[in-house]
Formats: C-alpha cells, sequence, structure tokens
C-alpha cells in the first residue's frame, strides 16, 4: 500500500511530549548492501514509531532520487527497505526534539551499540547519516562527508549529511547527489 496522506498520521502535541526517550525498532536483516545509520529519532518518529517520519524530512525523497529504491517510499513503507537490500537504525536510539539535547557519551554508547549491531548483521556499508554524530561517537574529529577510511565491525563506512530539514546547507538535490555517490559504490 503507497505511503500516502490516508496512512499518515499527525501527532498531537501531547503524544510528542510523551515520546521524548522513546524508541523505534530497527529495521534489519543480514547481509544488507547498506544500512542507514540516523543519528537519533525525532519526536515525530518516535510518536508514530517510524524512521525519518517528520514531513520536511528529505531521507525518503533522496534515498529515491538516488536511485537506492525504484518509487518513492515513505516511513509507513519502511519494512520493505531489506527487500533492495537496506535497513534502518540510529546511532543513539532515544528520542528528542533535537541531537543537540544528545551528551556526547550517549553518542559514545551508541557506536559501541551500532558496531556490534554491525558484527551481527553484516551490511557491505554503514552509511551515517550526520557528520557530527560520526565525529563524536567514534572519535573521528577530521572525519568529512564520504567514504571513510576505517571500517566498523568489517563495514565500510560512509558518512552522509543530515536529511533534516533543519539542514539548509543541503538541499534535497544536494542530499540526493550525496546518496547518489554511496549508491553507485554500494551497488555498482
Amino acid at each position: 500500500m503507497p505511503d500516502g496522506p490516508a496512512r499518515r498520521v499527525r501527532p498531537t502535541a501531547q503524544q510528542l511530549a510523551a515520546a521524548q526517550h522513546e524508541t523505534i525498532p530497527d529495521v534489519l536483516a543480514t547481509d544488507l548492501r547498506v544500512l542507514f545509520c540516523g543519528i537519533n529519532p525525532g519526536l515525530w518518529s518516535a510518536a508514530i514509531g517510524k524512521h525519518f517520519a517528520r514531513p520536511g524530512n528529505r531521507f525518503w525523497p533522496a534515498l529515491h532520487a538516488s536511485g537506492f529504491t525504484p518509487r518513492l517510499l515513505g516511513p509507513y513503507e519502511q519494512e520493505e527497505l531489506p527487500r533492495y537490500g537496506l535497513g534502518l537504525t540510529n546511532v543513539v536510539s532515544r528520542a528528542s526534539a533535537r541531537a543537540d539535547e544528545l551528551a556526547p557519551e550517549e553518542f559514545r554508547e551508541g557506536g559501541r551499540i551500532l558496531a556490534a549491531k554491525v558484527a551481527e548483521y553484516r551490511p557491505r556499508w554503514v552509511a551515517i547519516l550526520g557528520i557530527g554524530a560520526y565525529r563524536t561517537a567514534f572519535d573521528r574529529k577530521q572525519a568529512r562527508v564520504g567514504p571513510q577510511p576505517e571500517p566498523l565491525s568489517g563495514s565500510r563506512v560512509w558518512v552522509l549529511p543530515n536529511p533534516s530539514g533543519l539542514n539548509a546547507l543541503w538541499t534535497t538535490p544536494r542530499l540526493a547527489d550525496a546518496f547518489r555517490e554511496l549508491r553507485d559504490c554500494a551497488c555498482g
């Protein structure tokens, strides 16, 4: 079923407040081509239990425009991603209104947990969606967007820009180009 307006839920202010510190399930399978790893769930995502769910988040449009999926999917179709060799998780599992509410130790602990997931599920690539999250979680202060020289639990690592609508530096076309570079490497 398409991810159309009839399937969308708009959380109330009370539901958003209650989502603080909640978690959402990962979308995982073994031997994925790419495991996309967000910073942490936003309140909107946590309130409805779906990744990259807030309107204005450019993850789903960039994923499609880059060629990772044959059509535009949305958060209510996230369970379809493994059939394309893709998965979803987060560096920090707890939801917050903004990523700057997270402490550096949460990122480092999240990095350890992510390394364990990667060791278990063995994706070919781990795409971390946020340079600051990657730098803090893995103590890579000089890291830049793009492929990283150090693997994570045997998987190659690629850092992508955060697709949040708050990241105004990266327009949807620029994000799609960055995603496409990864796709060309991971799927080419």
